[in-house]
């Protein structure tokens, strides 16, 4: 178990060979750049396998139209910036007046009222065509001075070709402006671009002495309800959620993404199945066939064959919705982890939280397959020799062998202790769930492993 790895670092480390000095920043670039951070927040849970990016766009210090990626397979925030900029000049448009974001590649989005403006844009603008066409090409048709980027892309098709585009259109360029600020809104996106295998967020609510249920098998409710509202935050910003089957017979969860009056982003859910057991009226099913949210399961066996058992239960799973993924076996004959993740990378699942049980979160980090993890710790002590613990698997024969989680932080949520881990330096997913961010203004200062954790210190 050799837990999470140093080099795991790739969400700041993307594009390492072409960094540079970083931008002198005058107290307007900073600013203006923060509110493109902010800007970019706001896609939270919406455009996987896409990257989070905000955009403003500024004239003579004053902010003449921003944007950003709203949603996977809409208008990039490039585009949307330059929509907004016409918008704002049409004072009040109409209907009739619309502007398209997604108009042809040369065409103007902001119809000439952006020319001669700074673009501040927290990733570096891409110059190829995807479900959107190129951003260097609408930053260049609205005739833009200078453009300030935060993050450099990693993605090979852009990769510093971006830059390169709008500098030989005698565009201005200035990078890594507040990179390390951009570089925390994109470790989901630097970690996919880079292996084409999702990101991993092993997650995990637990007592005080380490349980995460009873003896008897009771686990609700381990963690108070805003540990559980920032689960669902959890959930709707990644892109699948990964149970163990024994957890579906034990506890028939539903495994959906409910978020207070606000609509979320429902994962894929994946059951880890070797012999295909899963109920067929289990709740995942029953929502999958309902459409609520949709449902995978891999398994080992032999499923091809409808003549057999697994076959036909296959068939009848597949005729409710259920996609049923065939998975070799580790040696334990369990779903071998490796090429489950490589199966999910290839449907372009992006990120992955693994919730349980201990079986699955031991076998990622027997793999050594997880790149951050996020406990929630309740001021409760449960006791019990027999009560299960976060995470079983072959575990470690000696204490030397043990996975090192990393630097912890941690922060109040409601009763409980919410603690992330990650590699010294590395970016984190669980700690910019939007109730995380909430707790952290409201309440009690981050408290980061190595560092001081007194708010007197």
């Amino acid at each position: 178990m050799a837990g999470i790895p140093e080099q795991r670092c790739e969400a700041n480390a993307a594009a390492e060979a072409q960094k540079a000095a970083p931008t002198a920043l005058g107290a307007d670039d900073t600013r203006f750049m923060r509110r493109a951070i902010e800007l970019a927040w706001r896609g939270w849970g919406w455009t996987n396998p896409n990257p989070l990016v905000g955009c403003v766009l500024v004239r003579d210090g004053r902010i003449i139209g921003e944007g950003w990626h709203e949603k996977c397979g809409q208008a990039h925030a490039e585009r949307n910036a330059l929509a907004d900029c016409a918008r704002r000049a049409a004072d009040g448009a109409t209907d009739a007046e619309h502007v398209d974001a997604n108009a042809a590649p040369t065409a103007d989005p902001a119809r000439g009222h952006a020319r001669g403006a700074t673009a501040y844009v927290t990733l570096e603008p891409c110059c190829h065509t995807g479900k959107q066409p190129p951003c260097t090409d609408a930053l260049i048709a609205a005739g833009v001075a200078r453009v300030v980027v935060g993050s450099r892309d990693p993605n090979p098709l852009v990769a510093g070709k971006g830059s390169v585009q709008l500098r030989e259109a005698g565009i201005r360029v200035d990078e890594d402006a507040l990179r390390g600020e951009c570089d925390e809104l994109n470790p989901i996106f630097f970690r996919f671009i880079s292996r084409k295998t999702p990101y991993v967020v092993a997650k995990w609510a637990m007592s005080a002495d380490g349980k995460i249920a009873c003896a008897s098998g009771d686990a609700r409710w381990v963690s108070g309800p805003e540990s559980r509202r920032d689960t669902h935050e959890l959930r709707h910003r990644l892109a699948a959620i990964a149970v163990g089957i024994n957890t579906v017979i034990a506890d028939d969860p539903l495994l959906t993404c409910r978020r207070e009056g606000k609509p979320g982003n429902q994962p894929l859910r994946v059951v880890l199945d070797s012999r295909l057991r899963i109920p067929e009226d289990c709740a995942l099913v029953r929502s999958c066939t309902q459409d609520e949210a949709p449902l995978a399961v891999a398994t080992c066996a032999s499923v091809d064959d409808p003549a057999t058992d697994a076959g036909a239960k296959a068939q009848r799973l597949r005729a409710l919705g259920v996609e049923v993924l065939r998975i070799p076996q580790d040696g334990a004959g369990h779903v071998a982890v490796r090429p489950l993740l490589s199966v999910l990378g290839e449907k372009g699942i992006d990120s992955l939280v693994i919730e349980g049980g201990s079986g699955i979160h031991g076998a990622f980090f027997d793999e050594d397959a997880v790149d951050e993890a996020v406990v929630y710790l309740a001021p409760k002590v449960v006791g019990g020799a027999d009560a299960p613990s976060p995470v079983a698997g072959a575990g470690a024969a000696r204490m030397a062998e043990a996975a090192v989680l990393g630097r912890p932080r941690a922060h109040a949520l409601g009763d409980d202790l919410k603690i992330t881990f990650a590699p010294a330096g590395a970016t984190r997913v669980a700690d910019h769930t939007p109730a995380s961010r909430d707790a952290l203004d409201a309440t009690t200062p981050t408290m980061q492993g190595g560092e001081a954790c007194s708010p007197a210190s």
